[in-house]
């Protein structure tokens, strides 16, 4: 495999890991950044631009191959820049986490969730992560249409009492919140006051002047031979992705059926739990910018913000994914259901294999991003082995 790109010195166990992505565990095209101290460290990528194109043994590619700038859609990775809007809010005093969701969203207050909290909402804790009538996938790409359905939705627990993960419903209530309170789209707030500052290449809601950089996504399989790597979800989390009824299944069909994520309409949307598009230098740099400064950006958290973020809201058994996740303030924390670098990780996966996350002790900020979506909902091997490639790095 022909990898491109420049790891510092000491970094070296990343590049091996990625090339060993290429060969053991079935990546097509991918790319990894790792800042450390506001410096990048790793700069990596690989294959092709999408995941349908071949590559021949001389390093000639049938179709695009996979450059610098090229950017993927990155899931629920999402959730953690969408986030930082709400935190960034707080932090500019112009929204309080404990106050009623309907204080800014009259209407939200309908059929019981006036004790819904704006904390509830980033830690997975409002109670409503289903719809009882899903989506269409036209309805879906209006995000008024979203914010309505959760605003005439029930609860399925008492707000604050329990947790399970918003897969989808999650968007549609922080992206209502920012329109509430900024009189803007969550995809135009996250352009203009996080993205652009920090000169990161992330977008919720794709400019068609950048659509020509975003490859095709689409399912990949590991090897037989992966190296025990593959994810064996236990029978319990089978069994409740397969049952109709279950508030995992419910939670992922709110909309019905998923839109085609190669779709340049959805790409354009503005989904805040899982159409964000972003490259991994881009993903990487966002996270850094959290933590310090990166090449004269602002930081964006606050020591007072930060610790918010990465304090843990929720822990225990998830009563969505159906195994034990922790939460703080709109990011997953470093645990057995996505292991970060160290304890104090904050960050956020995507369903099927990017992830972005920053480990303030070691000052590390990382981003990976592939156009090859496996069956791992928090946890893929691929982005594991690079997690540890950065633990042997240092």
């Amino acid at each position: 495999m022909d990898v491109n790109g420049t790891v510092a010195e000491g970094f070296e166990p990343v590049r091996e890991a990625f090339v060993r992505n290429f060969e053991v565990l079935g990546e097509r095209g991918a790319a990894v950044a790792v800042y450390r101290d506001g410096h990048r460290v790793v700069d990596l990528w690989a294959g092709t631009k999408d995941v349908d194109g071949t590559a021949d043994v001389d390093g000639t590619a049938d179709s695009a191959p996979w450059e610098r700038g090229t950017a993927q859609i990155v899931r629920s990775a999402t959730k953690g820049v969408a986030a930082a809007a709400l935190l960034l809010l707080h932090q500019r005093g112009l929204l309080d986490l404990d106050a009623p969701v309907g204080e800014y969203w009259p209407e939200f207050k309908a059929v019981g969730k006036e004790r819904v909290l704006v904390r509830h909402v980033l830690s997975h804790r409002a109670g409503l992560p289903v719809l009882d009538r899903p989506l269409t996938p036209e309805e879906a790409l209006d995000p008024l249409r979203g914010a309505e359905a959760v605003a005439r939705q029930a609860l399925v627990w008492e707000p604050g009492t329990d947790h399970g993960y918003h897969a989808l419903t999650y968007g549609w209530l922080l992206g209502e919140l920012v329109r509430r309170v900024t009189g803007r789209g969550v995809g135009d707030w996250i352009a203009e006051e996080i993205a652009g500052p920090v000169g990161a290449d992330l977008w919720v809601g794709l400019p068609a002047a950048e659509a020509g950089r975003v490859g095709r996504s689409g399912r990949v399989e590991a090897p037989g031979n992966a190296g025990g790597l593959r994810s064996r979800p236990k029978r319990s989390v089978t069994e409740a992705y397969d049952d109709p009824a279950s508030l995992t299944r419910r939670a992922f069909a709110a909309i019905t059926p998923f839109p085609d994520q190669n779709d340049p309409a959805y790409r354009a949307a503005s989904l805040p739990a899982t159409n964000g598009i972003a490259t991994a230098e881009g993903l990487a740099r966002f996270y850094a910018s959290l933590v310090g400064e990166v090449g004269g950006g602002p930081r964006l958290f606050t020591p007072g913000t930060l610790a918010a973020a990465r304090a843990e809201e929720s822990a225990g058994p998830d009563r969505v994914l159906v195994i034990n996740t922790r939460f703080g303030l709109g990011y997953m924390l470093h645990g057995s259901a996505s292991p970060f670098l160290d304890a104090g990780s904050f960050g956020h996966p995507g369903r099927g294999g990017s992830l972005g996350f920053a480990d303030p002790e070691s000052g590390i900020a990382f981003g990976y991003v592939t156009n090859g979506f496996s069956k791992t909902v928090t946890a893929d091997p691929r982005a594991q082995a690079l997690v540890r490639g950065v633990r042997a790095a240092l």
